[in-house]
């Protein structure tokens, strides 16, 4: 059951990390979650320790959590686009 909740929250978080960063038209269901599991990941790695928090990946489902993970996909997603807009110059 927590794989199920972990999924879903990771495309919840993906989906809106998009629609900041303004790529939800290029990305379907499958990539949003990839983004909110993976940026969570990055997030715990960057951000977690300075602010003494966990993320989903970590089964932490607190609210700062939820917002180290978020902060997280919007990284990756920044990096993406870095990376997106060197290879079509």
């Amino acid at each position: 059951m927590n794989f199920i909740v972990w999924v879903v929250v990771g495309g919840i978080i993906g989906w809106l990390a998009s629609i900041v960063m303004k790529t939800n038209a290029q990305q379907g269901l499958f990539l949003n979650i990839i983004v909110g599991v993976v940026g969570a990941f990055l997030g715990g790695l960057l951000l977690a320790p300075l602010f003494g928090t966990g993320t989903i990946n970590s089964d932490d489902f607190s609210l700062s959590g939820l917002i180290v993970s978020f902060i997280g996909a919007i990284i990756l997603l920044a990096i993406v686009n870095l990376f997106r807009r060197k290879s079509t110059t």
